[in-house]
């Protein structure tokens, strides 16, 4: 039998050449499934050590001193009204939760934040505060009862940043208010419950509305892509960049529940820029916009945040608000399209204003001379590292109402003066402490106070002219022996040759000399060759000696001149020095810090209240009743023409050769401060210590009210009876009898009686008509 043959073509076998691309094929396949697993493997890797490991550095934050309330204080309901709004506290009808305020007349009440201190937490709690004239008189409690002692949070006045300059505050998912996470999600992943890091719905989504439109108008980033590309990658517009992102996405969320997502997208989100410091997450956002706590935002702020996330440059609300305004609406009408709050509540959202505040209220260039001490005297303690990446919470002594008061007295005496020629170029420094303490309170370091260069409260050194003179006195009135405030010195011409030849011939300002004078009448009017003299026959090295004890090293030769100011000193070094002359003879290290505690609130190193005795405090007493006579009748009794001649001051003019330096230094019983002007160049100024640097202290004073000067008289001081013409010992009946205070042993040999009492008012004329003649 015959077979038939097949008419269909047979099939065409694989060539070898076909079967070796296949094989090669195969095998590339293979093997990029192995380097992609390895990849995978190794982007696990990295996302698994960074995301569960220490994901931030968080630099230290720096507070200001907690306002404490108590009756009785001296604090003007103005000052607290501004101390709440620096806070940051809402101004209500009513004081509903934590951050409001409301007003009425002399009481505010008010709900308190709470606060972790070193001491422990304080509680958040409603308080109601009564105002008597510039006292405070009543405090009380949510029930009316009756409240010992109040602590507001402190104000944060800046950080201690890394070199990458990014700065955030932490926040917890549970703390963000209401509609924060559901607007997020709303405006930036409306799928992010759904999807697994990579969302193919939003990506079509993306493409179908940019192509209808013709641009760029949605994007298809998931929140977990968008966390990967600011966490663990770059800016980078690249394809590899973009599957790096899409993998690491998806192995984010496959070990990572979404809320754990959604807290570090919180915290790592860039929402604007402060300078050269990036502001990142919510937590800072709300208090660089808006100056309170995440948990008060409300909607309409809410919005606002999440809008700017889109293009924080862009939709920077103080830079360029009527866009904002139209993207923070966007972002209402999106909420209510989605049903997250209802068509009312968008609507009356839209109609509140943005706003922000007028400045970033943690800008670290707010007080950059203060900030500045802050870290010289932290970097005493800790390592660079430990400033800038482990969120320490840092204390300090530092006054936000001084500091304005400060700033606003020198700007206002600086436009005052201005008409004077070169009064333009002249630089300025100025420091405020706690005389008892020595805590220092305020700081500026330029005449633009906002300035963050050269800090010329701490480096500034510069001839101190006659404010050495206290030193002088005090070494001589530590002798009582020899140097009483009456006793007659003579104030003439002299001069002294040098080892090396020269000739040393001092001159008063005013070119004359005043014959024989009282002491005490040398310091209050500054005279230099009464100063010189007396300096002169205690011995330069011991004024120098002196000035060490009162808490200044200064290498100085032992030169006649040093006697009259020639020797330089910084403002802070000046304040050390008065300081201890204000209190008492004590001296106490000048601090701004108090305490730090770690990032988790746990206390980790407290700086202690320090104090040493240095010298007898009937000598200081002497050396302040003079520099109280350098207020009433000397170089600087111009402040009694601006504050009341009931305020007991006391103080000391500076003013170096050619007035290139205008100093003064004075206190008050609670304030102590220095101030200086001069020009960087040491060129000449217009002012003297009177005429400027005395300008800018009255000013501040009249500000801070401060309390009169009131030192307890030592045990070993007595007060003698005097003619104020011969100071010879007199009594209290005679007339124009003066009492003056002595160390016990000095005084003259009281006097004998002048028969009856005389009027006081009468007497006082006569003294006064005696000087004048």
């Amino acid at each position: 039998m015959t077979r038939t043959r097949n008419s269909r073509t047979p099939k065409k076998r694989p060539t070898g050449r076909s079967r070796a691309w296949l094989g090669w094929a195969l095998k590339l396949s293979l093997v990029g499934l192995v380097v992609l697993a390895g990849f995978a493997v190794y982007l696990d890797a990295v996302v698994q050590e960074k995301f569960s490991g220490k994901r931030w550095t968080i630099p230290a934050k720096v507070y200001a001193r907690p306002l404490e309330l108590f009756v009785g204080q001296k604090l003007s309901r103005n000052d607290f009204l501004t101390e709440l709004d620096a806070l940051g506290y809402r101004r209500e009808a009513a004081a509903n939760g934590p951050g409001a305020a409301s007003v009425n007349g002399n009481t505010v009440d008010l709900n308190t934040r709470g606060f972790q201190f070193y001491e422990g937490m304080e509680p958040a709690q409603f308080v109601r505060v009564r105002f008597s004239g510039d006292y405070v008189a009543g405090l009380s409690g949510a029930n009316g009862g009756k409240l010992d002692v109040v602590r507001l949070e402190p104000l944060m006045i800046g950080g201690i940043y890394p070199k990458n300059l990014e700065d955030r505050i932490l926040i917890k998912i549970d703390q963000v208010p209401p509609y924060l996470l559901e607007t997020l999600v709303a405006v930036e992943d409306r799928d992010f419950y759904s999807h697994h890091g990579v969302s193919p719905k939003s990506i079509a989504r993306a493409l179908w509305v940019n192509t209808s439109a013709g641009a760029m108008r949605q994007g298809g980033s998931t929140l977990t892509q968008q966390l990967v590309k600011n966490f663990f990658l770059s800016n980078e517009r690249s394809l590899s960049r973009k599957l790096n992102e899409a993998m690491m996405a998806m192995l984010l969320e496959l070990h990572y529940d979404k809320r754990e997502i959604l807290e570090a997208y919180l915290n790592e989100v860039f929402v604007g820029q402060d300078g050269q410091r990036a502001v990142h997450g919510f937590g800072l956002a709300s208090q660089f916009f808006f100056s309170q706590p995440l948990q008060e935002l409300k909607l309409h702020q809410i919005a606002l945040l999440v809008g700017m996330v889109k293009g924080p440059s862009y939709y920077n609300p103080r830079r360029y608000p009527e866009r904002a305004l139209t993207r923070r609406n966007l972002v209402l009408d999106l909420l209510a399209e989605q049903g997250v709050v209802s068509q009312d509540m968008a609507e009356a959202a839209k109609k509140m204003p943005l706003g922000v505040t007028k400045r970033g209220s943690l800008a670290d260039s707010s007080f950059p001379a203060f900030l500045d001490l802050v870290k010289r005297q932290l970097r005493q303690d800790y390592r660079d590292e430990d400033l800038t990446e482990e969120g320490l919470r840092i204390f300090t002594s530092f006054d936000p109402i001084l500091q304005m008061k400060a700033e606003t007295a020198m700007s206002e005496t600086f436009k005052r003066l201005a008409g004077r020629k070169g009064a333009d170029e002249v630089e300025s420094a100025m420091v405020v402490t706690n005389p008892e303490t020595g805590e220092v309170q305020a700081l500026i370091g330029s005449r633009q106070a906002g300035f963050a260069g050269f800090n010329r409260a701490i480096d500034a050194v510069r001839p101190i002219g006659s404010l050495v003179k206290p030193a002088v006195y005090l070494t001589a009135l530590e002798q009582p022996s020899k140097y009483t405030l009456t006793s007659w010195v003579q104030d003439e011409p002299f001069s002294v040759k040098g080892a090396d030849g020269q000739v040393w011939r001092p001159q008063n300002y005013d070119r004359r000399p005043h014959g024989t004078i009282y002491l005490y009448q040398g310091l209050a009017n500054s005279y230099n060759l009464s100063t010189a003299k007396i300096g002169l026959e205690v011995g330069v090295p011991n004024v120098i000696k002196t000035i060490g004890r009162l808490g200044v090293k200064v290498d100085w030769p032992a030169f006649p001149s040093m006697l009259l100011g020639a020797g330089g000193m910084s403002p802070m070094q000046v304040a050390t020095m008065y300081q201890t002359i204000a209190n008492g003879g004590f001296n106490t290290p000048m601090r701004g810090i108090r305490s730090v505690l770690t990032a988790e609130g746990e206390p980790l190193k407290r700086y202690p209240f320090q104090i040493q005795q240095t010298f007898d405090p009937g000598a200081i007493y002497l050396v302040q009743n003079g520099m109280q006579r350098v207020m009433r009748e000397g170089t600087g009794r111009s402040v009694y023409n601006v504050l009341p001649r009931s305020l007991t001051l006391a103080g000391k003019t500076g003013t170096s050769n050619d007035s290139r330096d205008s100093w003064f230094s004075g206190f008050s019983q609670d304030l102590l401060a220095v101030v200086w002007l001069g020009r960087d160049d040491n060129g000449k100024t217009p002012f003297t210590g009177a005429t400027g640097a005395l300008q800018v202290w009255t000013s501040f004073m009249k500000k801070a009210d401060p309390l009169p000067l009131d030192m307890p008289q030592p045990d070993n001081v007595v007060q003698a009876w005097i003619d104020p013409y011969s100071g010879q010992g007199s009594d209290g009946s005679c007339p124009g009898a003066v009492q003056m205070p002595y160390i016990r042993g000095s005084e003259p040999p009281a006097g004998a009686a002048c028969g009856g009492p005389q009027d006081p008012v009468e007497s006082v004329m006569d003294w006064v008509k005696g000087w004048m003649n």
